[in-house]
Parts: structure tokens; sequence; C-alpha cells
């Protein structure tokens, strides 16, 4: 099975737009994946890309509550209000819009970081600093 991995970091062109690793977009091929959904994740500040696939995943969680609950409502507030359809150019290129901008702190480079089913664009000093402390909280965490 195809999954996202590794990370890279890519710099933006002076057009807005930024190439999507070669990897990554082997994955979205090989899924069929064409028009991608992006949202802002609910943790860190990067937006999550991914497929379809990845918006009936959260949409089948706000199914699972009563749809009239403050849960449903802030889960729909967060899932549709804070995402957006985009797709790739025909280079493979993304348009890094404010949306992901002002959301990310992204300006001259994109950090592209693999999350197995989907994957996230970054500001790069972010996700470094993310990462060290994610390695950090690690000496608590035993495998199965």
């Amino acid at each position: 099975m195809s999954r996202f991995l590794s990370n890279a970091t890519n710099r933006i062109d002076a057009k807005g737009r930024v190439s999507v690793p070669a990897g990554f977009r082997s994955v979205l091929s090989e899924r069929g994946i064409q028009e991608l959904y992006c949202l802002q994740d609910f943790v860190y500040p990067a937006i999550s890309v991914g497929g379809p696939e990845l918006l009936d995943r959260y949409e089948r969680q706000i199914a699972s509550v009563d749809p009239f609950s403050p849960e449903a409502n802030r889960m729909s507030l967060l899932v549709h209000g804070g995402g957006v359809f985009m797709r790739l150019d025909a280079e493979g290129r993304l348009m890094v819009t404010d949306f992901i901008r002002d959301f990310t702190g992204i300006s001259s480079d994109v950090t592209f970081v693999g999350r197995s089913d989907h994957f996230q664009l970054w500001q790069p000093k972010a996700f470094h600093e993310a990462q060290s402390a994610a390695r950090e909280g690690r000496a608590s965490f035993r495998p199965l």
C-alpha cells in the first residue's frame, strides 16, 4: 500500500506555487486522487492535504454524534469551515494561497510532511520545532 512518508522542503516560486515532492505526487497518482481536500490541522499550525477520503473520514466522525449537539457543531466548524478543495497544476505544483499562509505562517518555503494517508504543509521552522518536541515526548512512548 502506498503511503505518504518522510519530509521535504521546497521553495515557493514567484507566482506563489510550490512543487509537491515527486514521492507524494506518486502516491496521489497511485490512489487516483485529483482533487485535494485541504484542512487546517486541529493541533498544529499545518494544513493537512488528502483526497476525498480524508473529508469522508471526518464527516463519518461528525455523523456519529447527534447532528444538533455542540460537539457536531464544533467539528463541522473545523472540518467544513477550515477546509478547501484544491488541485495540482499540470506540473505538480500547488498554489500557496492566503488560506495556507495565514494559518501556517509559511512565507518562502514549504515543508511537506508525510502522515501515512495524507500529508501536511508546514512552515519549516515550525515543523522542526514540533518534530523535536515529539522526540522529547517519545521517552514515555512504549511500543506494543
